[in-house]
């Protein structure tokens, strides 16, 4: 891969979402590297995408994989938390392990690829840090005890860091994504018309609009939800 395109890493690069943005970002310029933890040794998608395996929620491994990114490609312009763990239980039904693991997947995960940028991209004075965020981000939902919790942690932890490095040139974004997204695991689990569900490529291209917003007007939250969702 060549080294002239800016740089966008892409934390929870599963079938779905995560390399539907991989791609979009490549048509778009830039050189993707995703981070996946069943990525088992690697993969290379194309001439300017690769997925690399990380278990995000190990902190340690975390920051020496993004440590070798970075020398190789310099620091990103683009990074996107976009990894999630989903539990839907009960309250009396959820083990406390649900509620571990909800957290280790989706705020520790964040914390620690935050960490691992962060530093590189205050000393070049720009970049954009986006996090997706849920419904569940706002509001608790029955049987959503363990999900919900830590959504609203990470969104209140990427407010905390966009009042702390917005200063620094820091784009820190959190995106709420209101509504079943377009994947055939979705469409199979769901059975939802994909007229009514969230398409991949639209939810990049927003990604990318906040990348590329200037300075002087920036968003921090952004709902996104299909025409047809009640809100």
């Amino acid at each position: 891969m060549t080294t002239q395109r800016p740089l966008a890493i892409i934390a929870g690069a599963g079938p779905g979402l995560g390399q539907n943005i991989m791609g979009f970002l490549e048509q778009a310029g830039f050189m993707c590297v995703g981070l996946r933890r069943s990525a088992s040794g690697g993969s290379t998608l194309s001439e300017h995408q690769a997925i690399l395996p990380c278990d995000l929620s190990d902190v340690q491994s975390t920051k020496t994989t993004v440590a070798k990114i970075i020398a190789d490609y310099s620091a990103p312009q683009l990074v996107i938390h976009n990894t999630a763990s989903l539990v839907i239980k009960p309250f009396l039904e959820t083990e406390v392990d649900d509620f571990e693991s909800c957290w280790r997947n989706m705020v520790l995960s964040a914390a620690a690829l935050s960490q691992s940028v962060i530093p590189s991209m205050v000393d070049a004075g720009s970049g954009t840090i986006i996090f997706s965020g849920a419904t569940a981000s706002l509001r608790g939902g029955r049987n959503f005890a363990a999900f919900s919790s830590s959504k609203f942690a990470l969104r209140g932890m990427a407010q905390s860091l966009a009042r702390e490095f917005q200063p620094a040139g820091i784009h820190v974004a959190h995106v709420l994504l209101d509504g079943l997204i377009d994947t055939p695991a979705s469409r199979e689990l769901h059975k939802a018309d994909p007229a009514t569900m969230m398409n991949t490529k639209h939810i990049a291209a927003e990604y990318l609009r906040l990348h590329e917003q200037p300075k002087s007007t920036w968003t921090h939250e952004l709902d996104l939800r299909p025409q047809t969702e009640s809100f």
